[in-house]
Parts: structure tokens; sequence; C-alpha cells
């Protein structure tokens, strides 16, 4: 069984058990959170799609923990005019892992 779901504007495919990162999520450490926002459920080839969200279908998972990731560099260069410009930043994430679908 898995499910789409929407987290912190982007979609996500989970399963029960499934690590996944994504953008910085309010909680501690430990701490469950429950997923409200079903796009699509898929249990053994039965589908169901929400319009927008599945009625009563809920993810529930545990944050991990909260991580920044690896250095992003962004170079800005016009060629012949003399023009450089390099910046970078690091994302912050928080790991959760996948406890149960409800559907």
């Amino acid at each position: 069984m898995y499910a789409i779901v929407e987290i912190a504007g982007q979609q996500f495919k989970v399963e029960k058990g499934r690590k996944l990162y994504v953008h910085r999520l309010q909680g501690d450490e430990g701490s469950s959170l429950s997923l409200d926002r079903v796009l699509l459920t898929d249990n053994d080839g039965q589908v169901n799609v929400g319009s927008p969200v599945v009625k009563g279908a809920t993810v529930t998972a545990t944050i991990l923990k909260h991580l920044r990731d690896d250095k992003v560099i962004v170079f800005k260069k016009r060629r012949r005019k003399g023009y450089q410009v390099q910046n970078g930043h690091r994302q912050y994430l928080t790991q959760i892992q996948i406890d149960e679908i409800n559907a």
C-alpha cells in the first residue's frame, strides 16, 4: 500500500516504514505528526483519487531528526563583462519515517 501526500507544498510517494527528507517541519525530534493532505491512495491495485484530497485518509509519521543539506553553490557570470557573483546556501531539512497509512 502506498499514498501520495502533500508535505510542505511538495508531493511525496510514501509507504509504511519509508524514510523521507522534507523541508523543515515544526516539532521536536521523536514526536509524531499526522498528515491529512492525502491526494491518492493505492491498496493492492485499488486506487482512490481525491478531489483534491481523499476524505478520511491520514498518514502518521515520526520526526527522526532535523538537519541541514549539503551546500549548494550558485555561480553567476556574464562573459566578457567582468561580472561574477558566487553565493551558496544549505537547505534546512527534516527526516521523517512513515508509521501508518489510514485510508
